[in-house]
């Protein structure tokens, strides 16, 4: 019998098993297979994913790096609520001695920054909107799809890792739980893709449900908050500076770019809490 320490943290809802490297070393397994078994939410902690930091960064640049996996056992390139709380994690456990860092991660270099306000703001890089990049492919190259009974109208953006974003005046949560484990599986996403339905609610204000590849519905997505903001500024619905309403609570996204002007930084700015430190039985 083995037992590892290990922390709980939350960001909306959207929540992550933390473990020290050390620990993870104990339990001799691969990592794939130790998210699969922790993130178990019946025989396991439970979570949508598990994140270990790894102290020696391949980029010389980054401060820190991290291992992510999504509750399958599958990698992501990046998730915007784990690196919140992966920033905090790290902060307070003097993983970093300072209160903005770089992180190594998949997609690149990402950067977080504790608030004074105790949020956490991520600089989650530059949006991406080139179909091979995303990776996106259809036949035509028209942004449509065909999932079941119906058509929709869709924006690709990959924020280091895919989204499928749909517009919608219907109940985002229905269209995610019937069109979301569809699409996230459709031949025009060659790697799968997060799925976000969007009602916009005014020009500074949206409701986003999501459909998340390798996990399914989720509370919140933060690269799927700031994938849904993408689309809705290149479509002329809202303004720069907005409030996304997730299943588990808010977030807001900053981004200044424009359909003229995509090469700009966007920003996810939300919180990041503990839910508890256990000791776990393998």
């Amino acid at each position: 019998m083995k037992t590892i320490k290990l922390t709980k943290m939350q960001g909306c809802g959207n929540d992550f098993v933390i473990i020290d490297y050390p620990e993870y070393e104990k339990t001799g397994m691969k990592m794939s297979e130790l998210a699969k078994k922790v993130c178990d939410r019946n025989f396991g902690v439970g979570a949508d994913g598990m994140i270990i930091p790894k102290l020696n960064p391949e980029n010389k640049d980054a401060d820190i790096s991290w291992y992510f996996y999504n509750s399958d056992g599958s990698t992501a390139q990046m998730c915007g609520n784990g690196m919140r709380c992966f920033a905090k994690y790290c902060i307070d456990n003097k993983l970093v001695d300072k209160k903005s860092f770089s992180v190594e991660t998949l997609a690149g270099i990402i950067k977080p920054e504790l608030l004074d306000n105790g949020l956490i703001k991520v600089n989650m890089g530059k949006p991406i909107l080139e179909d091979k990049k995303i990776p996106f492919w259809s036949e035509n190259g028209e942004k449509k799809l065909t999932a079941l009974d119906r058509e929709f109208e869709i924006t690709p953006v990959s924020m280091g890792n895919p989204h499928c974003v749909i517009i919608t005046d219907e109940d985002p949560m229905k269209l995610a739980q019937t069109y979301g484990p569809i699409i996230e599986k459709h031949e025009f996403f060659p790697e799968k893709t997060n799925t976000e339905f969007v009602k916009v609610k005014s020009r500074m204000e949206i409701d986003m449900r999501v459909f998340e590849r390798g996990c399914g519905i989720t509370l919140a997505c933060g690269t799927g908050a700031c994938a849904s903001v993408v689309a809705c500024v290149l479509n002329n619905l809202t303004e720069n500076k907005v409030k996304v309403n997730l299943l588990g609570g808010p977030v807001f996204i900053e981004w200044q770019g424009s359909a003229d002007d995509t090469e700009q930084d966007i920003f996810l700015i939300g919180s990041a809490n503990y839910s508890f430190f256990a000791d776990y039985i393998l």
